[in-house]
């Protein structure tokens, strides 16, 4: 365990005007009240939160938030209270330790509906101060580096926690080290072997190459020299988790994977940085499409930087960040720079994010969101999407979730401007509200009077912001006219469950149900938001009714004209709870494609063929077809298995054909008759917890969408 010295002293190396007896009153106070507490692996409880400061000041933070990583489990496990604290060592302190206190006690994994509510509060801790929260990072990070004396269910449920909901808010804040680290140390639990096999691979890369890094490192300071320029050059092997996660995405093994390393470029001064940027250019070719300049068009965390990937030794790509001092500095500890000092005094980076106005940007785009499961879903767009700069038409940037829309673009805007909207250009073509936008195009929104959000921009819009404007104008433009329509509808499944509806019963589902009132309720249920069966049963329990009341196959999809005929898409094969979109055939209907179809690249040009479908909601039947694709060992008894896990979740398999035998796997195709998306995530679940299953993946092939008979010609 570090000493009371030890600490001080790490404080002082940064801040020499550290009231230092407070910080030694409160690591003795600490210690007392932690007295006799041992932590899983037998050490003293105390070398916990002494641990959790020790981290705290790699960040160089103020004295506050040091202490408060001293205290933050007295109040919630020692005798110690919140006036006890706030009297020794001030209102402040004691106010983050109470609210760390709270976040600990926050089940953010647990289910839906409370995970919800439970990442409201996380979301209001932060707005009150965001040290909070980086308090609870250190002793999120401290947990999992001594996450082996846990219990092997307990280390896997704070690893997924950890990877789902820490480590992105890290990187959310800026501090992408500390995100990093979070996401290997629960990629080593969650997945030890995976782990594992690419360290050995890059054991075995370097045998083959040899010191790359050094050689590229030394490369890059003799053109710096030439150019001028001071700086200092680092270089690294990226994190195995980064590597697995590009192999996923890509769908390609290690051998193919082009840019494992990393380099970074720190200059003396901001202009540096771009004198740096155009002598690594000159010495190594460019690869296009992966150049980024956060310098001039910066991240909402203050995070500046210009990214470039360029073809090094032996063509083998490697990507280099170029960054100022001042602005690694940010980049290091994201937000957390607010705080840092330096000689004494509160570091001035003129890069660091103001906390109240990160969290003010980050927060009003869901932060007033009614509906709980709305709000998660806006909360994990925000915080886990990658981001695309466009363009308005006088040259300002809009920042935009990967995958994002020009109606996203339009209430990303103004709400007013996203509502009136009624079509966009992009890069002054017009083109359907549905199209994903690609970096660094210019947006032109068209707008009329008189244009009201549509139920179907729902499954256009994909940021937060936008579907919760839209979820709001839907409700407030038919409220009273779906009111009228749930308060029928309500009625006759109460009198069919023999049942009267009363104020009082509506006002019991109403609270059931989390609505602020009885109109709200039967509004939701007007506008199929909310079926009357669930206020039914949130009313009356014992009335769950049990039919079928299943959705007939040929009435799946919304959107179509009367009697216009359609059929799955034989590339893709879309599902019920997935995004679509209809490609009009000639003379024979229309063809369902999902949204990220890559067949759909072929009919960019063709807008006028495109339509904007949904499935319907509800239950549908069993009926829809899709190929899996699975790796399994050779076995006896592991196909047997195989069969019996998919029979158990409900789901036909109608065809099962070999595509590759070897010695130790086998590769085969199976065709599997299911309900819906959700039905399709409890196939593959079951059978990735299968261990005689290498692997499962949904099979689709672009190339079926022009084979003939099933083609959009």
């Amino acid at each position: 365990m570090i000493a009371a010295e030890d600490l001080v002293a790490l404080v002082r190396n940064y801040n020499p005007k550290t009231n230092e007896d407070l910080i030694f009153a409160a690591y003795e106070y600490g210690r007392e009240m932690h007295e006799g507490q041992t932590r899983k692996s037998g050490e003293p409880y105390f070398t916990h939160p002494v641990a959790v400061a020790a981290i705290l000041t790699e960040q160089q933070l103020d004295d506050a938030t040091i202490i408060t990583a001293l205290l933050h489990d007295t109040i919630e496990d020692t005798r110690a209270s919140y006036d006890e604290v706030a009297e020794r060592f001030g209102s402040e302190v004691a106010d983050l330790v109470d609210g760390v206190t709270k976040l600990t006690n926050l089940q953010l994994s647990s289910t839906e509906s409370k995970q919800a509510e439970n990442f409201r509060k996380l979301f209001m801790a932060m707005s009150k101060d965001l040290r909070v929260i980086l308090v609870k990072l250190a002793d999120r990070l401290h947990n999992m580096r001594t996450i082996r004396a846990m219990k092997p269910e307990k280390q896997v449920q704070k690893a997924r926690e950890t990877m789902d909901i820490f480590a992105p808010l890290a990187g959310r804040m800026g501090m992408q080290s500390m995100r990093e680290e979070l996401e290997d140390l629960a990629f080593r639990v969650l997945n030890p072997e995976g782990r594992a096999s690419i360290i050995r691979r890059f054991v075995t890369l370097q045998k083959e190459t040899g010191d790359v890094i050094h050689r590229i490192t030394s490369d890059m300071r003799i053109e710096l020299d030439k150019a001028g320029v001071e700086a200092e050059v680092f270089g690294r092997a990226k994190k195995p988790y980064s590597i697995w996660r590009k192999m996923q995405e890509k769908k390609i093994g290690f051998s193919r994977l082009s840019d494992i390393y990393g380099f970074r470029v720190i200059t003396r001064t901001d202009e540096d940085c771009y004198i740096a940027l155009g002598a690594i250019h000159q010495r190594w070719r460019a690869v296009p499409g992966r150049f980024k300049d956060y310098i001039s068009q910066p991240k909402s965390n203050g995070y500046r930087s210009i990214h470039t990937t360029v073809s090094g030794r032996d063509g083998k790509r490697v990507e280099v960040q170029i960054r100022s001092r001042r602005m690694h500095e940010v980049a290091e500890t994201g937000v957390a720079a607010h705080w840092s000092y330096r000689d004494g005094v509160r570091a001035e980076n003129p890069f660091a994010v103001e906390p109240s106005r990160w969290v003010a940007n980050l927060t009003e785009t869901f932060i007033t969101e009614e509906d709980h499961d709305a709000f998660l879903e806006a909360v994990k767009l925000e915080m886990y999407s990658d981001k695309v700069f466009c363009f308005t038409p006088k040259g300002d940037v809009v920042k935009l979730p990967k995958g994002a829309t020009p109606l996203d673009f339009a209430y990303a805007i103004h709400t007013r401007i996203g509502s009136a909207c009624v079509g966009a250009k992009v890069d002054g073509i017009r083109v359907p509200l549905w199209t994903r936008l690609k970096n660094g195009q210019s947006v032109e929104v068209i707008i009329a009077e008189g244009q009201s959000p549509q139920a179907t921009w729902l499954d256009i819009a994909t940021t937060g912001k936008a579907k919760t404007a839209i979820r709001r104008a839907l409700r407030e433009a038919n409220r009273e006219r779906f009111a009228r329509l749930g308060q029928e509808l309500v009625r006759a499944a109460f009198e069919n469950a023999g049942k009267k509806v009363t104020d009082k019963a509506l006002e019991m589902a109403a609270a059931t149900l989390r609505l602020d009132s009885s109109e709200t309720l039967l509004a939701r249920v007007g506008s199929a938001e909310m079926t009357a069966r669930e206020v039914l049963e949130s009313v009356y329990p014992d009335q769950a009714i049990q039919d079928d009341g299943q959705i007939e196959a040929q009435r799946a999809v919304v959107g179509l004209e009367h009697g216009q005929a359609f059929e799955r898409a034989p590339c893709c094969l879309p599902l019920p709870g997935e995004r679509i979109i209809g490609l009009a055939r000639r003379g024979r209907g229309v063809a369902v494609h999902s949204i990220d179809c890559a067949a759909l690249a072929d009919f960019e040009d063709q807008p006028s063929r495109w339509l904007d479908l949904h499935w319907a909601d509800g239950t549908h039947p069993p009926v829809y077809n899709v190929a899996l694709e699975l790796t399994i060992t050779n076995d006896a008894g592991v196909l047997g298995r195989i069969c019996t896990l998919i029979g158990e979740q409900r789901a036909n398999i109608s065809d099962l054909r070999f595509i590759d035998r070897k010695p130790d796997f086998y590769r085969l195709l199976v065709d599997v008759d299911l309900r819906d998306a959700g039905h399709l995530h409890s196939v593959r679940s079951a059978l990735e917890a299968e261990s005689n299953v290498a692997s499962v993946k949904r099979r689709r092939d672009p190339g079926l969408a022009a084979m003939p008979g099933t083609g959009e010609g």
